[in-house]
């Protein structure tokens, strides 16, 4: 029995789909039964606990023998390395008295210790606190998400320009999500020696001028990258709603991004989905959505923002 957290986003259902694709019995973890519909009726079982019950959080643990771990990203309004870190704690208080015999937690191949970093340092915190507990934990450091240039679609679709925090030549290690939930489920299923930290990205290296191009051929149009100077990072944030503490956290991290050098290429394990795949195949789903229910503009993109609600960053 594996249990899942974080399976009604992105890396989390990917995780429970690859499980149960291969026969295995998998509960997931929501704090709201009702986002579990799909996956349940594919067979999936289902412990309602909200993060902030470490008691109901534990009693869903105990459930199954292994566990995917996931930190749910904080809303933007709010200070989110601080309710972040606040999550890591529940998460890793939960595990006491679970009998849990493995864990796997997805991080960031940013992961660095320091304060006030974003995921970099709010992830780096998880990994440490892992490490300091009984139960055997993998850590799965991935590559930012191919699913973060998805709430830019209707943006690039009208004004033909992706914007962007990083320098068009800038090569970034870059995953799709579903194959980040695919190689964690792998781990779920490894041996219990199997605990290293782990880097995970897509098939090659991807840069903002490379994320255009996908968007011009998919979307059949001419793409530019805007690039925003590090002096704006800040008000960048802002202006999209986020509170001071969360653009403070989200530019430093962005800062971070830009010094790395990401010098663990040869030690990647590697997903098969390009970013010219994931890209078409997401402005394909775009298009079906809108000409299969007939609805609004405004109505699909309330859709859109509602399936990327669990993008991790």
């Amino acid at each position: 029995m594996f249990v899942v957290m974080g399976a009604t986003g992105h890396v989390g259902s990917a995780v429970a789909e690859s499980l149960m694709s291969q026969g295995q019995t998998v509960t997931i973890v929501t704090r709201d039964a009702a986002h579990a519909r799909d996956l349940q009726a594919r067979g999936a079982r289902v412990a309602v606990a909200d993060i902030e019950d470490v008691d109901a959080l534990r009693a869903a643990f105990r459930r199954g023998r292994r566990a995917f771990l996931i930190n749910p990203p904080a809303d933007v309004r709010g200070d989110t390395d601080a309710i972040e870190l606040h999550t890591v704690s529940n998460i890793l208080a939960a595990l006491a008295d679970s009998g849990l015999e493995k864990v796997v937690a997805q991080s960031t191949a940013g992961a660095m210790p320091g304060k006030g970093i974003g995921d970099s340092s709010v992830l780096w915190e998880l990994e440490q606190g892992l490490s300091r507990q009984p139960v055997p934990a993998a850590i799965n450091r991935a590559g930012f998400y191919m699913s973060n240039w998805d709430n830019q679609l209707e943006k690039i679709r009208k004004s033909g320009e992706v914007q962007t925090m990083y320098p068009r030549d800038f090569a970034l290690p870059m995953v799709a999500p579903s194959d980040a939930g695919m190689l964690a489920a792998e781990r779920l299923l490894s041996s219990l020696e199997d605990v290293s930290i782990r880097y995970v990205e897509g098939p090659a290296r991807y840069t903002s001028a490379d994320v255009a191009e996908a968007f011009a051929v998919a979307l059949n149009r001419p793409v530019e990258v805007s690039v925003t100077d590090p002096s704006r990072f800040r008000d960048a944030y802002r202006e999209l709603g986020f509170s001071a503490a969360a653009a403070e956290a989200y530019s430093r991290m962005a800062e971070e991004t830009l010094r790395s050098d990401f010098d663990f290429e040869d030690q990647a394990v590697r997903g098969s989905t390009t970013l010219r795949s994931y890209i078409r195949k997401r402005v394909e789903r775009a298009k079906s959505a809108t000409g299969a229910a007939n609805v609004s503009a405004a109505e699909v993109r309330t859709q859109t923002r509602q399936a990327n609600r669990h993008t991790n960053r």
